[in-house]
């Protein structure tokens, strides 16, 4: 998981929300002592030696710490294939990308952020505004009945070691049996785990009066979190896109609160092949 340089990659389209972005991942190179590289996607290979160059510019205006080193990769393309594919070449630790929140007709602003973040093997970290003092000191992880959550320990631990954070555990509440049984043993898998590691965790169950996606976000809220970790759904289609899953909405929470998209590992099926074909 964790490459060479800790190298982390911002996305980049000279808008506020880029330069929300950009704060953020400054912040945590800072600590992790890393490189931070813009891309910005640009329709022309014309307009790439323009738009590197804007950039640069663009780290110089807000007078960035000068002991955090830039690269700055203009590349041809589009946001849903190029943002995925420089990540990987370039070994990127995690993408930090600024988005919108949903409202109205912006609705599909946020299944755009949400289709970018599921191109990509790496980590993103999706932002609406400006970063707090400290990083991830406090990070929610909602428990489902969906598998896929125990993938998230690899990157529990990391932020545990680099930002010394604390997880408070949030359980969904069901009344569907196999949902609850599900449940219940993603919270046993994370609980173990994290004492094992000495991680800090504490466990909470979700009061079931609201939408779960909402209860997340009041419980961010409440305890003032630095950040909501959370698992991509897996092989999301179009209907996904369109109808929105849980975590679209938390990507675009109202209050701002930045969130650490995981994207699950492809089902591995016989002759070991993947579902996505790899």
């Amino acid at each position: 998981m964790e490459q060479e340089k800790n190298l982390i990659m911002v996305t980049w389209d000279f808008t506020e929300k880029s330069l929300f972005a950009l704060k953020h991942a400054i912040n945590i190179a800072n600590i992790l002592k890393s490189e931070v590289a813009l891309l910005h996607v640009v329709k022309k290979e014309s307009e790439i030696s323009e738009a590197e160059k804007k950039m640069a510019e663009a780290v110089q205006v807000i007078k960035a710490d000068p002991s955090v080193k830039f690269r700055f990769i203009a590349r041809e393309g589009t946001i849903f294939h190029t943002i995925g594919e420089v990540s990987s070449e370039i070994g990127a630790l995690m993408v930090v990308m600024g988005t919108h929140g949903i409202k109205g007709m912006q609705k599909l602003m946020g299944s755009w952020a949400l289709k970018v973040i599921t191109s990509s093997k790496v980590p993103f970290i999706a932002v609406q505004d400006s970063p707090k003092a400290e990083v991830f000191k406090n990070i929610i992880i909602p428990i489902s009945h969906r598998r896929e959550i125990k993938e998230c320990i690899s990157w529990a631990h990391f932020c545990s070691r680099m930002f010394n954070t604390k997880f408070l555990l949030i359980r969904a509440k069901y009344t569907d049996a196999n949902y609850k049984r599900g449940v219940e043993s993603n919270t046993y898998f994370l609980s173990k785990y994290f004492a094992t590691k000495s991680i800090r965790f504490e466990i909470k169950v979700a009061d079931g009066e609201n939408n779960f996606g909402d209860e997340i976000i009041n419980n961010a809220k409440q305890i003032d979190a630095d950040g909501i970790l959370v698992m991509t759904t897996r092989d999301i289609g179009f209907a996904d896109y369109v109808l929105g899953p849980q975590e679209q909405y938390i990507i675009a929470n109202i209050e701002k609160i930045p969130v650490i998209c995981i994207n699950p590992r492809p089902v591995k099926i016989g002759g070991g092949f993947s579902a996505s074909g790899g």
